[in-house]
């Protein structure tokens, strides 16, 4: 039970790496908010695991993130997973792209950490560390991809927004890492495969990319967003941890 007695809030929780990684996260002891904008996905999570706490929540809503804040108890972890893949070039940005990826993959981030970082730091007073999570992706500055500009642009300014929440609150007991994932086999690329001009080709084309010859699974990834959220990584902040299956070695 390596977050017993823990209290961890994560977004984008009704499906895909949410969904396991709150899962991951009760099986482990936390007592897990998981929150969406989607009602079902959330109620089916509910259905299937009767001890997470859910809540519909619009990571893109500022006023609500304030209001659900304080409404909520001090947290020991966050993990903001909500994030929108864009596809094209630069050329292929309108205004209304760009302002979407932006709000939705750092804004919101920014928001939920400038809500429940004032509680994690008093719970941190008691614990001696709380944790915030952030996801980003290997599409970031640390490797760019084709027809994938708004996406690394936004997910590199989330490794940035995490490395300056690391060094402004180091010594507050806050910690707070970026996760950056390979292609990852979830029911978004599914749904971006699907609606691919030859989705037999674009899955073909997903999997060459990753040197391991298969997409990630969940199960790949929920160990790091685990060991961040513990007691174990105590000592690690303001990185940004890559799990690509060798992309880029």
């Amino acid at each position: 039970m390596r977050l017993k007695g823990k209290t961890i809030l994560i977004t984008a929780a009704g499906q895909g790496m949410g969904r396991a990684s709150a899962e991951a996260c009760m099986r482990e002891g936390a007592h897990v908010i998981a929150t969406d904008i989607n009602e079902s996905a959330l109620q089916t999570l509910k259905k299937d695991c009767p001890s997470i706490q859910t809540h519909l929540l619009d990571v893109m809503d500022a006023k609500a993130i304030k209001s659900f804040a304080e409404q909520m108890p001090n947290l020991d972890g966050l993990f903001n997973c909500a994030g929108f893949v864009h596809h094209g070039s630069v050329l292929d940005i309108s205004d209304e792209d760009w302002e979407f990826s932006v709000n939705l993959n750092v804004t919101s981030m920014m928001r939920m950490c400038r809500a429940f970082l004032p509680g994690m730091m008093e719970q941190a007073k008691i614990t001696g560390s709380s944790s915030v999570v952030n996801m980003a992706s290997m599409a970031s500055s640390i490797k760019g991809f084709p027809m994938r500009t708004a996406y690394g642009a936004t997910k590199a300014a989330v490794i940035g927004l995490s490395k300056g929440i690391a060094a402004d609150f180091v010594t507050q007991g806050i910690r707070c890492n970026s996760i950056c994932p390979g292609t990852v086999n979830t029911p978004s690329l599914q749904g971006r495969i699907s609606s691919a001009a030859d989705p037999v080709q674009a899955q073909k084309d997903f999997i060459a990319r990753q040197p391991m010859g298969r997409l990630a699974e969940v199960a790949d990834i929920t160990p790091l967003i685990v060991y961040l959220l513990s007691d174990e990584s105590v000592y690690v902040t303001g990185q940004s941890l890559l799990v690509d299956g060798g992309v880029t070695i």
